[in-house]
């Protein structure tokens, strides 16, 4: 039986204390998001462990079961948009955002519609994921009032559904037009229907800032005034995953199992999309944000933002904070 040196056994020891002593990150997101092709390259790469922490990943069956277990304490980062940050700080909570994603969604329609503006749609059904507060709805809505006076909730036939739903109704032509998430948009472009409006587009004609990240991983206060370490290593881990994606096609291909693409059209609309969707480094735009969250709370009022009118202090982590 071979027995380790006191040298060894010190080294193995300190080896195992230093694993102790690592920080653990508690992340808790939709378990087939697109955010996991992320996750995916931090771990693969070691990313967390370079900046000292852990990530350890919790996939959950939707956002709601994610929120709830990161206001029971049971998850130390979640993924939600900063406008609900936005809400739940007005309301007192604590919470942190650090942007992940620019990405947005718009409205599609079959390769052979008629329509060629988002007024063409009068009079047609359209499928919208999420439901009647879907800021990308409430956007393409503002829009379709300033450019061509059209009062599109009150235009067109809605239905609300899940993403998956709306994705199959539209490809069977059951609606006119669509308004998805953008990684089902890009499933969708692949399988021939046409982008109408682009809600960055949209947004940008409303005065708003399209850079602006909308996605982000959201924190405690707490968690960045103890552990503020911890917090600026995510923000960095996720950076460096997003230069690798962002460059490297092979990393792609070994991701590509878990993007479930069913064909090479769409996995490279997915890895485009997803690619078009990383935020610039810096600060996020805090002036820009309050323009849209003012926006945000004249369409969608106290349903979409609470008590939040303007956007409050801290809503975003600061470098170095």
């Amino acid at each position: 039986m071979k027995t380790l040196t006191g040298a060894a056994l010190g080294l193995a020891l300190s080896a195992v204390a230093a694993l102790a002593e690592t920080p653990v990150l508690r992340a808790a997101v939709l378990e087939f998001g697109t955010v996991n092709w992320e996750l995916d390259t931090i771990k693969h790469h070691g990313f967390d462990a370079a900046h000292g922490f852990d990530l350890q990943v919790q996939g959950l069956a939707g956002g709601a079961a994610a929120k709830v277990a990161f206001q029971a304490g049971e998850a130390d980062v979640i993924v939600s948009d900063w406008l609900w940050v936005a809400r739940q700080r007005a309301a007192g909570k604590d919470y942190v955002f650090i942007p992940y994603s620019k990405a947005v969604g718009g409205i599609l329609v079959s390769q052979d519609s008629p329509a060629q503006t988002i007024e063409d749609l009068k009079g047609t059904k359209i499928g919208i994921a999420g439901g009647p507060l879907d800021k990308s709805w409430l956007i393409l809505q503002a829009y379709a009032a300033q450019e061509y006076g059209m009062d599109l909730a009150a235009e067109t036939e809605q239905v609300f559904g899940a993403p998956p739903l709306i994705f199959k109704t539209a490809l069977q032509g059951q609606t006119q037009g669509a308004i998805n998430y953008w990684h089902f948009m890009a499933k969708m472009e692949a399988a021939g229907m046409r982008r109408l409006v682009d809600v960055s587009d949209a947004a940008a004609a409303l005065g708003l800032d399209p850079e602006t990240p909308l996605l982000g991983y959201v924190v405690t206060g707490a968690l960045v005034a103890e552990n503020p370490e911890i917090v600026q290593g995510l923000a960095a881990a996720s950076g460096d995953a997003k230069a690798l994606l962002a460059s490297d096609d092979a990393e792609w291909d070994r991701l590509r199992p878990r993007m479930k693409a069913t064909s090479d059209v769409q996995f490279e609309a997915l890895k485009a999309g997803f690619r078009a969707g990383i935020p610039a480094p810096g600060p996020v735009d805090e002036a820009a944000a309050d323009r849209m969250l003012r926006l945000m709370a004249e369409l969608g009022g106290e349903d979409l933002l609470g008590s939040a009118t303007q956007l409050p202090d801290g809503v975003f982590l600061q470098p170095g904070s």
